[in-house]
């Protein structure tokens, strides 16, 4: 089996990501310094797929830590490089922490790429780096406009790091997968996103439906948009995940027409934030105690995917409607309440 290295692969779309490349033949390894991601994640991988899988508790910020990953493992076929910081709220807070962060652990695993002669790299990167886009839906060539945020701004930093170095190395191969929105969890229940203080848009919904928040805000109500509320395009992470395992090995076996491409991950279609609330009310049977708040600073108006490049290259097909995306997110919720240790009486 073709080992591969997941970096952050006890957070939310590392972790389903490495069930999907498990199921599809790969041996795999993760690095996650823990900081945002949970050993929970791995256990639960474990109990989807029957196997374990090693993590190296290392910040990849730390050259030296990081090249003696490489050191144990010769064997590396290609590295999928999701760990970031990515909350677009508190990079606005804090742009030196996401710039250091984002930056240094990319530079220094694509030096031990280099140095190790591992040709295959996969990079996490989003729809924000398109800003706001002038025509939709966005396709990869659409111009990159003024980022909306630090965070995506390190995206497409990111995306350059990547460009430059390789084209000076012709014998590597990176895929950028710019993902629009993921949501939802595997449909096991067993993984999902951990942690109480997500900001993104589904987790807030569901900890607000189950209680963990006493009410929820919907930030903006006079967007130029058919309810003035933003637009995304929401993706199942499981999707998402199996759009990695496709991108991998569509460069193992050389199949990619240059050494560097693009492709964007989403369904294609737009969904505002109260269409989605609906769909979770809709869905759940849960009538959802939400607010209009003003306008957040860092977010776009709308944006979704032209996903033909990836339908027709990777021949990824998105398998999760969006009742499908909310109903694994609210199941996962009520699986997460479910582990809660009961009170002790007395």
């Amino acid at each position: 089996m073709k080992k591969i290295l997941v970096t952050g692969g006890c957070g939310y779309i590392g972790g389903h990501t490495i069930v999907d490349l498990i199921q599809n033949g790969f041996d795999v390894i993760s690095v996650d310094d823990l900081s945002r991601g949970s050993l929970k994640m791995l256990q639960g991988i474990e109990k989807i797929t029957g196997r374990a899988v090693k993590n190296y508790k290392v910040d990849l910020c730390n050259l030296d830590d990081t090249e003696a990953i490489f050191l144990e493992n010769p064997d590396l076929e290609g590295v999928i490089h999701f760990a970031a910081f990515k909350t677009v709220p508190e990079s606005v807070k804090e742009p030196l922490m996401y710039f250091r962060n984002n930056l240094n652990s990319l530079i220094n695993i694509l030096q031990c790429a280099e140095d190790f002669d591992v040709d295959n790299f996969v990079f996490s990167s989003s729809c924000s780096v398109y800003g706001n886009p002038t025509s939709l839906p966005v396709s990869e060539d659409a111009p990159q406009a003024e980022p909306e945020s630090p965070y995506a701004r390190t995206k497409q930093m990111g995306e350059g790091i990547c460009k430059d170095f390789t084209f000076f190395h012709k014998d590597f191969n990176t895929i950028l997968l710019r993902y629009f929105n993921p949501v939802g969890a595997h449909p096991s229940a067993h993984i999902g996103e951990f942690g109480d203080f997500s900001e993104n848009l589904v987790p807030v919904i569901t900890k607000t439906a189950i209680g963990k928040r006493p009410q929820m805000s919907v930030f903006g109500s006079d967007y130029p948009t058919r309810d003035g509320s933003c637009v995304r395009d929401y993706i199942h992470v499981s999707d998402i995940a199996h759009a990695h395992t496709l991108a991998l090995q569509y460069i193992i076996d050389d199949r990619n027409k240059s050494n560097c491409e693009t492709f964007n991950l989403g369904t294609g279609e737009g969904v505002t934030v109260l269409e989605l609330i609906a769909a979770f009310e809709r869905v759940s049977g849960q009538k959802l105690n939400y607010k209009t708040d003003a306008r957040r600073p860092g977010d776009v108006v709308s944006v979704y995917a032209n996903n033909n490049k990836a339908r027709s290259i990777l021949g990824w097909n998105p398998q999760y409607d969006l009742d499908a995306m909310m109903d694994t997110a609210w199941r996962w919720e009520q699986a997460l309440a479910a582990q809660k240790p009961a009170a002790v009486a007395g």
